[in-house]
């Protein structure tokens, strides 16, 4: 099998739904090139990735595999880059604090801020939508939620952008390492000052058994708790907002019928989703996709994207239809690392977007705001701006 290339692939960054619309009347699998990879195994079907997210075939675990090179980074101790039994430890140790209850009592919160950003918009007349509210809003509540208010926003959101959706210029300049040096001290001080806040709890937190979190796993679970506590609720409200604009007829029927918003949102999520592809897997042995035989240690990518508008699964894909019934999108996984925050970026889009629409009814695009620059990549979906009036 050849090796697809998708670099420099004409606005495949700006719109890759056609691509992946090609690649998947071919086969639910590819062998592709990418700016980060040579060589990855791509799966673009619903069915076929979906059971790939379930397969304990496919590991998570890059120190497995002998590919890397050089001192672990410390930031790679979390959830997401472990496998059972040590993913299933660490889950269930935040599972614990992490809960519907804990998430629920942030409702009143999530609305306040909400109104609060809402108002320093109102008199300005246009804004860019993703430093008015997308980053704002969840960037306060998980940082609240961890109990860093103090945080500098601004400046984590550059470490935060250079890790998970990097310029060439961002990956040299280390931010992984910048990162790290500031969540070693940021517990070593909740150590010493615990409050009643969530990283406070996973520093106190024990199981049945006595188990905790090493210090390396309180940092690793600190960076994936903030940066994927807001980076995908960031594109969820920007995208969600955008594909509305882009519908006005979607839009007129949700302001019509604001009940529609939780479905709303999950459209949202299928039709363009804020992650693009997952994170890499690698098969442990040889595995059989479809047709297709995936060799043993290579490296595996699901095109949530792609599997959200798989025709064998959603009928008329490339329609945004807020009234579309629930069938099971992909939008924040499956399986064992089906993201642990999806109840909490529901309610904060659903919220959100919710207000952002009864407050600003002649809400629009501002065309002075030029052509989008969308996040590069292909892990997440994104603007990095999005202009706005209203």
């Amino acid at each position: 099998m050849g090796v697809r290339d998708l670099r420099n692939l004409p606005d495949f960054t700006a719109d890759p739904y056609p691509y992946y619309a090609e690649l998947r009347a071919e086969g639910p699998v590819h062998l592709v090139r990418t700016d980060d990879m040579e060589r990855v195994w791509l799966v673009v079907g619903y069915e076929e990735g979906r059971a790939v997210l379930a397969d304990h075939r496919f590991g998570k675990d890059w120190r497995t595999t002998g590919r890397w090179e050089g001192p672990e980074p410390l930031l790679s101790a979390n959830m997401l880059e472990l496998d059972a039994p040590h993913h299933t430890r660490l889950r269930r140790l935040v599972v614990r604090e992490f809960t519907a209850r804990r998430i629920e009592a942030l409702r009143p919160r999530v609305t306040e801020i909400t109104g609060r950003l809402l108002d320093a918009m109102a008199p300005r007349g246009s804004a860019d939508l993703v430093d008015a509210l997308a980053f704002p809003l969840p960037m306060t509540v998980i940082c609240e939620l961890l109990g860093v208010p103090d945080i500098d926003r601004d400046a984590f959101r550059t470490l935060s952008n250079g890790i998970v959706t990097p310029t060439p210029e961002q990956r040299d300049a280390d931010p992984a390492g910048a990162m790290s040096d500031y969540l070693v001290d940021l517990i070593a001080e909740k150590r010493r000052s615990p409050g009643d806040d969530l990283l406070s709890a996973l520093i106190r937190t024990r199981d049945e058994d006595g188990d905790s979190l090493s210090s390396a796993e309180l940092v690793g679970m600190a960076f994936l708790l903030l940066v994927a506590g807001h980076e995908t609720t960031v594109n969820l409200i920007a995208n969600g907002v955008r594909a509305l604009l882009d519908h006005p007829g979607q839009l007129a029927l949700l302001r019509a019928e604001p009940g529609l918003i939780d479905g709303a949102v999950e459209e949202m999520l299928r039709y363009d989703g804020p992650v693009e592809t997952t994170t890499f897997r690698f098969a442990r042995e040889e595995v059989k996709i479809g047709s297709t035989v995936v060799p043993r240690g290579e490296a595996v990518l699901v095109a949530l994207a792609s599997a959200d508008r798989d025709p064998a699964r959603f009928p008329g894909p490339d329609a945004f239809d807020i009234r579309r019934e629930p069938q099971g999108h992909l939008g924040f996984g499956h399986g064992a690392h089906h993201c642990l925050g999806a109840p909490l970026a529901r309610m904060e889009a659903r919220i959100a977007i919710g207000a952002l629409l009864e407050r600003f009814p002649a809400l629009a695009r501002d065309p002075s705001g030029g052509e989008p620059e969308w996040l590069p990549g292909l892990l997440m979906r994104g603007v990095r701006t999005l202009p706005v009036r209203w």
